[in-house]
C-alpha cells in the first residue's frame, strides 16, 4: 500500500504541510488492513498484529473526538510481548512505525541504570524518539524543496566556472595535463560559444545587451545539462564550507555524559557563529555538499522542529526491548540493586511526564509505550504494580513451527532465500532452491531450536550463512558454465549434517 500524498498541500518552501501526513495515511488503514500489511512481512503472531493494529487505530479514533478535554484524558494502552527471542515481537514493532509514518525508537531496558549507577538516563529514549522524528519531518520537507535545492546548487556551481572562466577564481600554478584539458570545462564553454554564434542570424534584429543575456542562458543552459550528466563530476572547483566554531567541551565522569556533552554542544553553538572555510572538491562532491546547503536554506528548521514535536507526542512508538530482565522485586545485592530502581525511572516517562530535549519540551502522555520480553525466569507479575497498570495488554507469542520457518524462508518480501538469490545475481550467479531444501533447512532450524537455545527465526540466518558459504567465496571466479547453482536437500544435508551430528559444533557454528 503506498502512501498518497495528494492531499498534501504546502503553503510555500519551509512551511508546515496543511495536513497531518501520518494521521492522513493511518485513516485509510482499518485493523485489518494493518494486519495484513504485517503479514507481508511477519508469518503467524496474529494475536500480536491484531493487538497492535487496534491500538494504532485507537489513537486515530481519539483525534476524531471533539471534546478536547476528554481527548487529552484518552491515554494509549500500553502492550506487553511476551515470547521466545526471534519469534518477531522487534518486527512486529519496527514494521508497525514504517507502516503508520510514526517515530520510532527501539531501546534495551537493560543498558538503563537506577540515576547514580552508571548507564543511560531514561529520558535519553524520549530524546531519541525525537531526533528519528526530526530525520522523519525534514524528509518529507526536503521533498517539496528538492527540486528548487537542485537548481539553485547547480546555479552556484555554474557561477563558479563561469567566474573561471572570466579570471575571477585562482589560476592553476601547474600545467594542466591532457587528461585535464580535456575534462576542463572551460573548452567546453568555448564550444558554447561558437555553437551560439551559430545562431546569430536569429539574434541578428536583438540589442547587444539582448544578445548577451541570450547567449549567457545558452551557456548556462549548457553548463547545467552537462552537470546533470555527469560529464563534469571530476573537475575539481572551490567552495565555501560552513564549520561551526564550538569549542572543544569534554566532561570526565559521571552518568549521562551523553545528553550533557549534546546540551552544552547546543548550548554554544548557538553563541558561536558558523564560519566559512574554502575547501577545494570535485564538481560530483560540490553537487551534494551544495545541495544540502540549499536545502537547509529552503527549509524552514524551526517548523520541522515543532511538528517533529507534534508527531513524537501524538504518534510517537517506544519499543522497549529485554523488560524482563529489569524484573526485580525488593531487596537485592550485587548486580540486580538497581532493576527496581530502573523500573521506578521508567514510570513518569510511561505515566506521562514531560521531557527537555534540545529541540524543546516533549510531553509522553500519548507516546505509545511497547514492552517485549522472553519472561523465561520471571512473569510480568514480577514487575512492581505501578509499572504493570501503565502497561494493561498483554499478548503471548507463539513459539515458531517448522511450518512457520518454510513459511518465513519464503513468503515474506524480505525473504533470506530472496536475499540471498538477489545478492548472488550481482555476481552473476543464478540460485535456486527446491522445495526439498526449503523443507530441510526449516526441519534443521526447528529441531536445533528444540535441542539447544532456541533463538526463533535468528536460527535461520545462521544456517542459510553456513550452507552458502563456500558459493559465496567462490561466486565471482566460478566459470559460465558453473553460474547456475540448484540447492537441493542433498545439498543441504552435506553442507549442514555433519555439523549437526556433531553435539559441540553445532553449538558453536549453528
Amino acid at each position: 500500500m503506498e502512501y498518497n500524498q495528494k492531499n498534501v498541500e504546502f503553503v510555500g518552501a519551509g512551511s508546515i504541510p496543511k495536513s497531518n501526513h501520518s494521521l492522513d495515511y493511518i485513516e485509510q488503514l482499518t485493523p485489518k488492513q494493518i494486519v495484513e500489511e504485517l503479514d507481508k512481512y511477519i508469518i503467524g503472531q496474529n494475536n500480536a498484529k491484531k493487538v497492535v493494529a487496534i491500538a494504532i487505530r485507537n489513537r486515530l479514533r481519539r483525534q476524531k473526538i471533539q471534546d478536547p478535554v476528554l481527548r487529552e484524558e484518552i491515554h494509549p494502552k500500553n502492550i506487553i510481548m511476551i515470547g521466545p527471542t526471534g519469534c518477531g515481537k522487534t518486527e512486529i514493532a519496527r514494521r508497525l512505525a514504517k507502516l503508520t509514518k510514526a517515530p520510532f525508537v527501539k531501546v534495551e531496558a537493560t543498558k538503563f541504570t537506577e540515576i547514580g549507577y552508571v548507564g543511560r538516563d531514561v529520558d535519553s529514549m524520549i530524546r531519541d524518539l525525537v531526533a528519528n522524528a526530526i530525520n522523519l519531518v525534514r524528509k518529507e520537507f526536503e521533498k517539496e524543496v528538492e527540486e528548487k535545492a537542485q537548481k539553485n546548487a547547480e546555479d552556484r556551481i555554474i557561477d563558479i566556472l563561469l567566474a573561471l572562466r572570466k579570471g575571477k577564481s585562482t589560476k592553476q600554478t601547474s600545467k594542466p595535463s591532457e587528461e585535464e584539458i580535456i575534462k576542463n570545462p572551460m573548452l567546453l564553454l568555448k564550444t558554447f560559444v561558437d555553437m551560439s554564434q551559430m545562431g546569430k542570424d536569429i539574434q541578428a534584429g536583438m540589442e547587444n545587451e539582448d544578445k548577451s543575456t541570450y547567449e549567457d542562458k545558452q551557456i548556462r543552459d549548457a553548463l547545467r545539462e552537462q552537470i546533470r550528466r555527469g560529464d563534469l563530476d571530476k573537475f575539481e572547483i572551490e567552495i565555501d564550507v560552513p564549520t561551526p566554531s564550538i569549542p572543544m567541551i569534554q566532561v570526565m565522569g559521571g552518568p549521562n555524559l551523553e545528553e550533557i556533552d549534546m546540551q552544552l554542544q547546543s548550548m554554544f553553538g548557538d553563541l558561536f557563529p558558523k564560519k566559512n572555510k574554502k575547501r577545494k572538491v570535485t564538481i560530483e562532491e560540490a553537487k551534494k555538499i551544495l545541495y544540502q546547503q540549499e536545502v537547509d536554506k529552503l527549509i524552514d528548521q524551526e517548523k520541522v522542529k515543532s511538528e517533529a514535536i507534534r508527531r513524537t507526542e501524538q504518534l510517537g512508538i517506544v519499543f522497549i526491548d529485554e523488560i524482563d530482565k529489569i524484573c526485580g522485586r525488593g531487596s537485592h545485592h550485587g548486580p540486580d540493586v538497581s532493576r527496581e530502581g530502573v523500573q521506578r525511572d521508567l514510570l513518569p516517562i510511561v505515566e506521562g511526564s514531560t521531557v527537555n530535549t534540545r529541540y524543546g519540551p516533549v510531553k509522553t502522555d500519548h507516546i505509545l509505550f511497547i514492552a517485549a520480553g522472553a519472561f523465561h525466569t520471571s512473569k510480568p507479575s514480577d514487575l512492581i504494580p505501578e509499572l504493570q497498570g501503565r502497561f494493561p495488554l498483554r499478548v503471548e507469542l507463539d513459539e515458531l513451527t517448522k511450518e512457520d520457518f518454510k513459511k518465513i524462508l519464503t513468503i515474506p518480501k524480505n525473504s533470506l532465500t530472496k536475499q540471498a538469490i538477489k545478492l548472488l545475481e550481482t555476481e552473476g550467479v543464478h540460485l535456486e532452491f527446491t522445495e526439498d531444501a526449503i523443507d530441510e533447512i526449516s526441519t534443521i532450524a526447528y529441531e536445533l531450536n528444540s535441542k539447544t537455545e532456541n533463538i526463533g527465526a535468528r536460527r535461520l540466518h545462521t544456517i542459510i550463512e553456513t550452507l552458502l558459504e563456500d558459493i559465496s567465496f567462490e561466486a565471482p571466479d566460478l566459470p559460465e558454465e558453473k553460474k547456475h547453482i540448484v540447492i537441493d536437500a542433498q545439498y543441504v544435508r552435506e553442507k549442514i549434517n555433519h555439523i549437526i551430528k556433531d553435539r559441540d559444533l553445532s553449538q558453536y557454528i549453528l
